[in-house]
Formats: structure tokens, C-alpha cells, sequence
């Protein structure tokens, strides 16, 4: 395995997604896109495309059997772990609006976006399948983390409890949530047709190919242009006065983070029979631990009165800097047969 190789192949992972958003940034910086447009078009990603691509992922996979539940189980500890660190990364600035927009930067990632195109590229089908079922368990508790972190620092002082109602509110109502959950019900009628009937008596893909085609459609388009209209949201704005909350941020998100995330990995996967990942799990770990932190992010923060400017600035500067930490990580992987080439 040559080193030329490897570079190639770590190449042809990132670049794409990095043209893509730099495509939607030069587009916007000539005037061809707009805020509206943007804006107008993050909300079809995120309430239409990108549900549909996680139903379609999901519903394409062979069996309920064939679900990982060590991945997700270590997924999901994982991000817990770096939920409890995040608090450590809190202490570094005394502005109570920004501490919780810090705490988000080290334990959630713009998994959708860039992760499932990610996963896709460095372990195909197979590695798509893994790191959708293991956002229908993930996105639960990134939103859950999300309203924790943002809440605790500046909540009303009279409210001294945090409100679980909202909370269930905003994870069932989660549209990235309802298009996993009704692929893994689809997947779920499946199984029981086989296991009653021993054959499949309907089949959406079979029966209702028209309907399939549609939504596949849909999910085609949905890693493009979620990408380009990411590159559209990039503003190089001053960084005066929060340079050390966007230092601490970028440096959880893209090194700590898939240091701790995906090394803790490795190791129990060669040391142990706890976890057991090989090159169709370790790209689903990559996209959790190793993508910039999520857009939706900066959108959360604003909206429950934290530093939205220091939030959309997290995500630019973590978008930039995971390309070569990204690249980095996957040579690195590759190098060490732990990534197909």
C-alpha cells in the first residue's frame, strides 16, 4: 500500500466536499445566491431532504439483524463522555451566552450534513447503513445535550428547573428523527412479513416503484446542496473579543474530539470484546467525531438567547480546520488497514 495511494484516496474523500462548499461560498460572495435564498433553502434541507435521505438509508438496509448495537452503544457513551468534558471547555470563558455555545462545539457535530456524505465515501453502502442507524439513536442526544448546554448558564433565575417537556417536545417533533424512525418501522414491517408469510407481500421499492424513485431522488440532491448552501452561511466576520472561546471550540471539535472519540475506539476494538469495529464502523465514527461542529448549532443558539455570533463563527472556523484534521485522520486510519483503500 503505497503512500501515494493513500493520499489519493484520503484526496477524493474530502475534496469533493470541500469544493462543494466553496462553491456555495463563491456563489454567494458574487451576489448569485442570497440570504433568503440561504435561508429559504436550509429549511428544505433540513425539513424535506435530509429526513427523506435517513428514511431512504435506512429502509435500504438488508435486516433489523444486521444493526451494529456495539457501535451505537459506544456511539452514544462517547458522546456522553464528551458532554461531561464539554463542562471543562465551559470554564474557559466567563461569558455566561457563551459557555453553553462552547459546550456544543466539543460533543456535536454537523453529522448530517458532512458526516453521512463522509461515511459514504470512505466505506460505501455498507458504511452508510451503519452511520444512519446510528444517527436514529445520535440526534435524540445531541438535542437533548443541546437545550441542557444552552439552558443551565442563563436560564431565569426564577425557573430553577430545567424543562423536560420541551425538551421530549423538541426530540419527537425532530424531523431528521420522525424520517429514521418511520425507515426503521418500514424495515421493522419487513422482517415480520418474512418472518410470517416467508416472503415479502408489499414492498415500497417493489410495488410502490414510483414512490421510491421520488424519494430517492430527493435523497440524491440532498449532501450537494446541503453543502453549497453550508459554504452560502460562511461570513469571515471580525473575531475580536471571542478569539479564545473560537480557539478552545475549534481545537475540542477537530482534534480532541476524534482523538478521545475515535481512538477510545481503536483501542477497545483491538484490546477488547466490548466493541467491534471494522471498516464499515470506523467511517460512521469519523463523521460523529471528526465533522465540523453542526450548522443547526448556531441556529439553536440564537434562538435560545446565547451568542449566536460566536456560534456561526464556530462553525466556520471548525468547517475550515476539519479538512486537514479530517484528511490527517483518515490517512492515518488507512495507513493502518483500519480504512479500505
Amino acid at each position: 500500500m503505497g503512500l501515494g495511494h493513500i493520499l489519493m484516496t484520503a484526496v477524493n474523500s474530502i475534496l469533493p466536499i470541500l469544493l462543494l462548499i466553496l462553491l456555495g461560498y463563491l456563489l454567494r460572495r458574487i451576489g448569485f445566491l442570497n440570504e433568503n435564498f440561504v435561508a429559504t433553502g436550509n429549511k428544505f434541507v433540513f425539513n424535506i431532504c435530509l429526513p427523506i435521505m435517513l428514511f431512504v438509508n435506512v429502509y435500504d438496509i438488508e435486516s433489523l439483524k444486521t444493526i451494529k448495537v456495539d457501535v451505537v452503544i459506544y456511539t452514544i457513551f462517547a458522546v456522553c463522555l464528551l458532554f461531561l468534558l464539554s463542562f471543562t471547555a465551559a470554564r474557559t470563558t466567563n461569558i455566561p451566552e457563551r459557555k453553553g455555545v462552547v459546550m456544543q462545539c466539543v460533543y456535536r457535530s454537523n453529522y448530517a450534513i458532512i458526516g453521512l456524505p463522509l461515511a459514504n465515501a470512505l466505506g460505501g453502502a455498507e458504511a452508510m447503513a451503519v452511520a444512519a442507524i446510528v444517527s436514529a439513536f445520535l440526534i435524540p442526544v445531541y438535542n437533548t445535550f443541546a437545550v441542557i448546554s444552552l439552558t443551565i448558564f442563563i436560564k431565569d433565575p426564577q425557573d430553577k428547573k430545567i424543562d423536560l417537556k420541551s425538551i421530549l417536545k423538541g426530540i419527537v417533533t425532530n424531523p431528521l428523527i420522525i424520517g429514521v424512525v418511520l425507515g426503521l418501522a418500514c424495515l421493522g414491517l419487513r422482517q415480520l412479513q418474512m418472518n410470517i408469510f416467508g416472503k415479502l407481500v408489499f414492498s415500497l421499492q417493489r410495488d410502490t416503484k414510483f414512490i421510491y424513485t421520488v424519494l430517492d431522488n430527493i435523497k440524491s440532491i440532498t449532501s450537494p446542496l446541503a453543502l453549497i448552501l453550508l459554504g452560502g452561511q460562511f461570513q469571515f466576520s471580525a473575531v475580536n473579543g471571542m478569539f479564545k472561546e473560537i480557539l478552545v471550540g475549534t481545537v475540542w471539535r477537530t482534534i480532541l474530539a476524534p482523538v478521545i472519540g475515535i481512538g477510545l475506539a481503536v483501542i477497545l476494538s483491538k484490546y477488547t470484546t466490548l466493541l467491534s469495529c471494522g471498516v464499515s464502523e470506523y467511517p460512521a465514527l469519523i463523521s460523529v467525531f471528526g465533522s465540523p461542529v453542526a450548522v443547526s448549532s448556531a441556529i439553536m443558539a440564537s434562538g435560545m438567547k446565547n451568542d449566536g455570533q460566536l456560534a456561526t463563527q464556530l462553525v466556520v472556523w471548525t468547517s475550515l480546520i476539519s479538512i486537514f484534521t479530517l484528511f490527517i485522520t483518515i490517512c492515518i486510519m488507512m495507513s493502518t488497514g483500519l480504512l479500505a483503500v
